[in-house]
């Protein structure tokens, strides 16, 4: 057993823990070469921000070469652990819990206006395992921004049967604009998840297929000063806690 220091917490790490028995890991390829949209000539999408958890020291690095390193804040004893996926690892959020006072954590980037992308395109994602067992009425991927006090992008695995969904609410009409997938995720399996958004359709991808899509007004602008927060909303008990396993987190604009 090892360990990871991330700002002040020490976070336990077991390279033996395996997740799942289900499918092969997707390959670790880049994400703007596989999981993003195809960009237009003349606003070449870029790759923002990527993190693949295979290192064992921390803060956790961007891989982008961005700078949007991770730092992680947690509560009443929330934790990360890493745990085999492939040939690298991932990361392990804290299981479900009913009690009245639950572990909560999440990885988070400073704001930056680099993932911020107005009324441009933008494609996010991440691998992610989730078992039946596991399911809530809503655990957040990876977002930026609340939809509550103004503009978001988010991914988010919705209700008991565990289907991912994208979201965005724009600055000016915080109206919520959700592309919901036909499939669930929560089997046990890893399942390779994307949100696309690409002038005025929203779409959701899972394991590279077209699950669902919806259509958003011209010219939905999406900027705000929060930052990017994966895994949970932040270090708060109202935190839409993701209970299974990422990797392969990414965000490329345009």
């Amino acid at each position: 057993m090892a360990s990871w220091w991330f700002g002040g917490m020490v976070v336990a790490v077991s390279a033996a823990v395996v997740v799942g028995t289900g499918a092969p890991a997707p390959a670790r390829s880049r994400p703007s070469e596989k999981a993003g949209p195809v960009a237009v000539a003349d606003a070449p999408a870029v790759l923002m921000a990527r993190y693949a958890f295979n290192g064992r020291a921390a803060p956790i690095a961007d891989l982008s070469g961005r700078g949007h390193t991770l730092r992680v804040i947690s509560g009443h004893g929330g934790a990360v652990r890493q745990v085999v996926h492939g040939e690298g690892s991932a990361l392990l959020f804290p299981s479900r819990c009913l009690a009245r006072i639950c572990p909560h954590v999440a990885l988070q980037t400073p704001s930056t206006p680099d993932l911020n992308p107005g009324t441009r395109n933008i494609s996010f994602g991440a691998d992610v395992y989730l078992s039946p067992t596991q399911t809530s009425k809503g655990q957040n991927v990876i977002q930026k921004g609340y939809s509550t006090t103004g503009s978001q992008w988010k991914l988010q695995i919705d209700g008991a049967a565990g289907r991912p969904s994208c979201v965005l609410v724009g600055d000016k009409q915080r109206r919520i604009r959700m592309a919901t997938s036909s499939v669930t995720v929560a089997d046990a399996r890893w399942h390779r998840i994307r949100c696309t958004r690409a002038g005025t359709v929203l779409a959701v991808f899972v394991d590279e297929r077209l699950r669902g899509r919806t259509t958003l007004p011209p010219g939905l602008s999406v900027t705000n000063n929060r930052p990017m927060s994966i895994g949970g909303k932040g270090a708060y008990a109202d935190n839409d806690q993701f209970n299974g396993a990422l990797d392969n987190v990414w965000v490329q604009v345009g």
